[in-house]
């Protein structure tokens, strides 16, 4: 039975390897237990501080207020949260959640530093299948996390589910580059350069070679905008930053 079992599980991919859909999760797991503590550095210099930008772009996109409700899905170290918080009242309330344990605990021991206790929650969930109820947030936002889902379709269906009817998706991902020329320049930077700095500064070269991967692998900007439109969203439209390398996908549930 267990034979026949595997057989029919599907595949998926784990940056350009094929593996089980049943063993991606925990490949995934590990990556991130394993980046947690130097993440929010690395992503400093990877980008030469332009995910700060970009961030901060998305948050000007999402139209929050001080009464919002705001959930933002594999919400790693809580810089989105705590970039959200700062336009959110009393009543107001956003609540990260993340599957991999370590980059949640990281999150919040980070806001608690930063005296960052009245407006967040914290849960520990799989985004392809949400544990809250229907029709909750004003606004759900996914920032660099939507690549490495097994389930990317029923991940979009299950933020849908929870958006209030009016409310805003947010999904701000690494994309394929547009303007001439610069593919090549991002191949030699995202296959040279990127796993020696996670080598020197992370120790660990093949982690950040699986992210690099894992960037080639997700859908480019019109797939993932057809996506989106399947799971149900309403005035989907993209904007490309930083030339492609990243883009910001808004959409609504009507």
């Amino acid at each position: 039975m267990t034979n026949s079992t595997n057989e029919n599980e599907g595949q998926t991919h784990f940056g350009y390897r094929d593996v089980s859909e049943s063993e991606k999760a925990g490949l995934v797991g590990k990556v991130f237990h394993s980046v947690a503590g130097k993440y929010d550095l690395m992503n400093d210099l990877m980008s030469l501080g332009a995910h700060r930008l970009w961030k901060k772009f998305a948050i000007d996109q999402s139209g929050v207020h001080r009464d919002s409700q705001v959930l933002d899905v594999a919400g790693g170290t809580g810089d989105m949260a705590a970039l959200f918080s700062k336009r959110l009242g009393p009543r107001g309330r956003v609540v990260v959640s993340d599957i991999n344990e370590s980059m949640l605990s990281l999150g919040r021991d980070r806001l608690i530093d930063k005296g960052i206790t009245g407006v967040s929650e914290f849960a520990l969930a799989d985004a392809e299948a949400l544990p809250f109820g229907d029709n909750i947030f004003d606004c759900v936002c996914v920032a660099f996390g939507l690549r490495n889902m097994t389930h990317k379709q029923k991940a979009l269906e299950s933020m849908y589910r929870v958006l209030k009817p009016g409310g805003c998706l947010l999904v701000l991902e690494f994309s394929k580059p547009v303007l001439p020329g610069l593919d090549k320049i991002y191949d030699v930077y995202s296959f040279k350069l990127l796993p020696f700095m996670g080598r020197l500064v992370a120790d660990d070269e093949d982690s950040y070679r699986y992210l690099a991967e894992s960037i080639r692998k997700h859908p480019d900007q019109e797939t993932l905008k057809q996506m989106m439109d399947r799971a149900g969203f309403s005035k989907t439209h993209y904007f490309n930053l930083s030339g492609g390398i990243v883009a910001l996908h808004k959409a609504y549930k009507i």
